[in-house]
């Protein structure tokens, strides 16, 4: 198949992946492929002309010529009768049909056990080898195609889940529930691979292969025993199993279109970076191809990588030609042979797309590009429900109270039992301060998908909220279990230890999330609290270095920082630190958006202190500051901060006051001297004061020394 290709080749290879991926049970791919088929860019005039003209004889022999195997099969007779039993969710059934034990009893066989001591001798064989003839596996059928082989392999690997899924609701002790697996997979394991040296699987086949081995071992590659090896006619000292990458990569390759195999593909890179090259070089045959390119985005949201995301996606919804070499840089790379066909983007429409974007700037934090998106996802498709609830999240921090009720009401009129809708209603309530209901919510979010990772996350900071700790705990860690890359759920595991006063074991658990989110400035301010609290002030100072370098929305880092160095004397570096703080908080207030680029405009520090709304923390930053420019000969910026201080109801007004009164008192000694011209020459203000930083073109309120002559010790830059 050709990598690039145009508009109408896809379109054809979508609507083909929508229907086989529906006719093999995966109803998620072939969502997906519908979505993506919505997505693409309208046909042109010239398009249209051909599409009719595709109608003739001549030009059906051209496309049949280009159908996968996949979709060509066509199944015998049994096959279509275990689809059936499949779609009604008789995996046992459909995988008994398909295998050597599941023919039918012919009818004249009735008559040797219509007797009564025949049926009683029949019932009582039959009751002592149920145990066994259940937990046994037959072989499959020797008939059956492809098809036939991927739909046994499928059915008893979902059988398999569903009995899993069952036992872990009965169990209650966390190690007893993930000790718990698929008894079916060592068998399926076994099986498929024998299938699969032989050349009988097909791409879907091989793709169930993959999900077989990674729910055995994930990425690491198993031994194969001396009498598998021997079947399979390989040396048992020199035999090793496949990898689940390595098979996913080989169905990717036959059947690019199985959005299923690129998602499990994916989850596999995210739980070890290690196999990302591996994966990369693998795939180079077809790193032009746009399913490629949407492989990338999954990948990067999913590792925290969302500026390379959002190239990515400019690139397919925009043509931006600059996109692709700009996420080139952050891991996989992405092909730029798009053809001059494509240079306006292809998937124009995509929902998909727009929510992925929405997901990335949420994870930014950018809460209002988000909001953007995610209002536009909502006008585009009214009734849909995914990702809604990372939206009421972002109404949540935003404290738009009324139209997250707006949007809570919208999802119970469209499905009041879908677990998205759920944890809307829970985020509501939560908003409320009514946190018992939505504790409720959040619960029936569990009861509807008990492996719905944001609901466990969320019941724990209700539980945070209700002070029930305990509880808090085992919903962070049920939320862990489900995955570990759940940097929030480690951080709030952190933060109810750090209630708890178990300050070693908070400090683990933050490093755990800050390992998984390492630009969360969030992360840093919370290890830098726990070694401050366990008396380590050296790597607390560090942390919170980290914590300003990365951004410090909140201004917590800063003012911490701020704290450390004037209990160390070095006032410079405190002076600055308090001028940081108040800059993110007036830029917080002005704009909602934390920690954004700082303004260098001249009346930038007036417009600061002038403007910033004073609470507590604020207050005793334009004190110390006020001292600060008083000490430094810097009369008439401490004269601001004081005056500052006199709207503040605190001791810190009628210390205010005091200075205010000071600084006037010094004012006019010094215009004294000068008027009856005192013996001492005029006093500058002092070399490293920030005054002498401010130059002529008004005062810098970034971090960032503005002489670059200054020498290293009056010089104070924030590192990791």
């Amino acid at each position: 198949f050709s990598t690039t290709g145009n508009i109408e080749q896809a379109r054809v290879h979508l609507r083909r992946a929508s229907k086989e991926c529906l006719r093999r049970g995966l109803p998620l791919a072939s969502r997906w492929a519908s979505e993506q088929l919505m997505g693409l860019a309208p046909p042109n005039e010239r398009s249209k002309r051909s599409q009719r003209s595709d109608y003739n004889e001549d030009n059906n022999q051209r496309q049949s010529e280009n159908f996968f195997a996949e979709e060509t099969c066509e199944p015998n007779d049994v096959e279509i009768y275990a689809l059936s039993l499949f779609d009604l969710g008789e995996y046992s059934r459909a995988a008994y049909v398909l295998s050597s034990g599941g023919g039918s009893l012919p009818l004249d066989m009735a008559s040797h056990i219509n007797s009564s001591s025949h049926l009683a001798a029949a019932t009582g064989s039959m009751t002592e080898s149920t145990n066994h003839s259940f937990s046994q596996i037959h072989p499959p059928r020797y008939d059956l195609t492809p098809l036939g082989r991927y739909l046994r392999a499928y059915s008893l690997y979902l059988e398999g889940e569903r009995k899993k899924e069952e036992k872990v609701t009965e169990l209650r002790d966390p190690l007893e529930r993930t000790s718990v697996q698929n008894v079916h997979l060592p068998t399926l394991e076994a099986e498929l691979r024998r299938m699969s040296v032989r050349g009988e699987l097909d791409a879907f086949g091989l793709y169930v292969y993959g999900v077989v081995l990674k729910g055995l071992r994930g990425t690491r590659r198993g031994p194969i025993g001396k009498r598998t090896a021997a079947s399979l006619g390989v040396n048992g000292s020199d035999a090793s199993g496949d990898t689940a990458q390595a098979i996913f990569i080989r169905s990717i390759l036959m059947y690019p279109y199985n959005w299923s195999a690129w998602l499990d593909l994916a989850e596999l890179c995210s739980d070890d970076p290690s196999i990302d090259r591996e994966v990369e070089q693998s795939l180079s045959s077809i790193s032009g191809h746009w399913m490629y390119h949407f492989f990338c985005v999954h990948v990067y949201i999913e590792n925290r990588a969302n500026e390379n995301a959002i190239a990515i996606i400019e690139k397919l919804a925009n043509g931006n030609i600059n996109a692709t070499a700009e996420a080139a840089s952050g891991g996989f790379e992405v092909a730029e042979h798009f053809d001059d066909a494509n240079a306006d983007g292809f998937f124009v429409q995509s929902s998909y797309l727009q929510s992925q974007l929405a997901m990335a700037y949420y994870d930014v934090r950018d809460y209002d590009s988000a909001h953007e998106h995610f209002l536009a996802l909502a006008e585009r498709e009214p009734y849909r429900l995914d990702h809604m609830d990372a939206f009421s999240n972002v109404l949540y921090v935003k404290d738009q109270k009324v139209a997250l009720s707006h949007l809570a009401h919208r999802s119970i009129a469209i499905d009041k039992y879908r677990p998205e809708t759920c944890i809307i209603v829970g985020n509501y309530y939560s908003s409320k301060a009514r946190h018992e209901k939505a504790v409720q919510y959040f619960q029936r979010a569990l009861k509807l998908d008990r492996t719905y990772l944001s609901a466990w996350t969320l019941l724990g900071h209700e539980y945070i909220e209700m002070k029930n700790t305990a509880a808090a705990i085992e919903a962070y860690r049920r939320a862990v279990d489900i995955s570990e890359r759940e940097y929030r759920a480690w951080y709030g595991l952190g933060q109810t230890y750090e209630i708890l006063n178990m300050l070693l074991h908070a400090l683990f658990y933050f490093r755990k999330a800050a390992a998984l989110h390492p630009h969360d400035s969030r992360m840093w301010c919370a290890i830098g609290g726990c070694l401050l609290g366990l008396d380590r002030r050296n790597d607390a100072e560090k942390s919170y270095e980290r914590a300003v370098s990365l951004g410090d929305g909140e201004g917590i880092a800063t003012r911490k920082l701020a704290e450390l160095y004037r209990e160390d004397g070095e006032e410079e570096k405190a002076a600055k630190c308090f001028l940081r703080h108040l800059e993110l908080r007036y830029q917080a207030q002005e704009t909602g958006v934390v920690g954004s680029k700082a303004s260098s405009s001249p009346d930038a520090f007036e417009m600061v202190i002038r403007n910033v709304r004073v609470d507590e923390p604020e207050a005793e930053a334009l004190l110390y500051l006020a001292n600060y420019y008083r000490d430094n000969l810097e009369y008439d910026a401490a004269i601001l901060c004081a005056t500052r201080l006199e709207d503040y109801p605190g001791p810190e007004k009628e210390q205010g006051k005091g200075l205010l009164r000071d600084i006037r008192l010094r004012m006019d000694q010094k215009a004294g001297e000068r008027r009856y011209g005192a013996l001492q020459s005029p006093v500058t203000p002092a070399a490293g004061s920030l005054l002498a930083r401010r130059g002529r073109g008004g005062f810098n309120i970034t971090m960032e020394s503005s002489s670059p002559a200054a020498n290293a010790e009056s010089s104070f830059e924030f590192s990791p």
